[in-house]
């Protein structure tokens, strides 16, 4: 489909208050929607559903599905542009802002030093004034702006608007093959990668990557896991390891498994969850959750050359789900831009330089903002 009849049908679909969702992969040219035909909500029963899933923080909570037989698909490829407007957007906060998540952050301290977990993720919702609501001209912007990241806009008219552009992988499987990341400590980027981690950082990625393997290793078999690499992700940088090996079990095992996982909840999980439940100061909703495709069915080449026909005469249908957790995002509601953001806490974090780091992360959605 031409560019713009795409975002023109987005933009149709929206008028209309019907729910669709927009994406593009990481380090992509296409972008796909699924354009729902009705309003009804479609929730997730035990992962074998296909379609686009849109899945809360709470892994009590139900997930959402845009089923894909009760949706038309469309695509197009997205050419990025030098003329779309994209400046930074400061916002000033309040005092109280700042004391309220200090205060946070010294409570989970607190409880670290009392043993009662290792990590805990605490984040706040900060709340920018936007001209107006046009889900499309930021969903375009972001995907100019951040083409390393899953860009998306997910909205349904019982339940909100959606958008972000998220660095992390929650997981990935086609077929039997199984790959996931573990994704933490933060730094500003300041023009290069090369950066000195501390042990604060490093040790915040350790909790995750050993979580990750601890959770899958009886539902995996050939586990690799790489060596911590420095990535980036918007205006920050982070250190990944990424993992990998052959899937024993159902899809929905691996995701109960990993959901949600140390680097948005904490350790040990149940307990940290359960003190982000109690102590935040609002719901996390769809902020830290996961979202993707669902059992897709793809074609899966013998050889990457498109030329190379005989090759080619031999593809196979793969079914591939690829789930991210859904960070970097915001939420579009009367005329109002809520963004959220958070940061890993350990024994070794300041309250002050946790409160700076949230700053840092809102300017990813920011700089698309009006």
């Amino acid at each position: 489909m031409i560019s713009e009849d795409f975002f023109a049908t987005l933009h149709q679909h929206f008028n209309n208050a019907l729910p669709f969702v927009a994406y593009r992969k990481p380090n992509n040219v296409e972008v796909k929607a699924l354009l729902q035909k009705d309003n009804t909500i479609h929730f997730i029963n035990d992962f074998s559903e296909h379609g686009f899933v849109f899945a809360p923080f709470d892994n009590k909570e139900k997930a959402i599905v845009m089923p894909l037989n009760a949706s038309e698909a469309i695509t197009t490829d997205f050419v990025l542009s030098n003329d779309i407007d994209i400046s930074l957007h400061e916002t000033k906060h309040s005092e109280s802002e700042k004391l309220q998540h200090i205060q946070l952050v010294q409570k989970g301290l607190e409880v670290i030093k009392n043993n009662t977990f290792q990590k805990v993720v605490l984040s706040r919702c900060e709340v920018v004034d936007i001209s107006k609501d046009n889900p499309i001209k930021i969903f375009k912007r972001l995907l100019n702006k951040y083409t390393t990241a899953f860009v998306y806009c997910w909205y349904h008219p019982k339940v909100g608007l959606w958008l972000g552009a998220t660095p992390e992988t929650l997981v990935q499987v086609t077929g039997n093959r199984f790959k996931t990341m573990a994704l933490a400590g933060t730094k500003k980027y300041n023009g290069k990668d090369d950066v000195l981690w501390d042990d604060k950082e490093k040790k915040e990625q350790e909790y995750v990557t050993n979580f990750i393997v601890d959770s899958v290793k009886d539902v995996v078999e050939t586990l690799k896991i790489s060596q911590p690499s420095t990535v980036k992700a918007g205006n920050v940088l982070h250190l990944k390891t990424a993992l990998s090996g052959v899937l024993k079990s159902e899809l929905n095992t691996i995701i109960k498994k990993l959901h949600p996982t140390p680097a948005v909840c904490g350790l040990p999980r149940e307990i940290a969850k359960h003190f982000i439940l109690k102590e935040e100061n609002y719901k996390r909703e769809f902020y830290t959750g996961f979202l993707g495709e669902l059992n897709i069915k793809e074609k899966q080449l013998r050889n990457t050359n498109r030329q190379n026909v005989e090759n080619n005469a031999y593809a196979s249908i793969k079914t591939s789900s690829h789930l991210f957790v859904n960070l970097r995002c915001m939420q579009l509601k009367d005329s109002k831009a809520l963004i959220y953001v958070g940061g890993g806490i350990t024994n070794e974090s300041d309250a002050e330089e946790e409160w700076q780091e949230t700053i840092n992360k809102t300017l990813t959605i920011k700089a698309v903002l009006d």
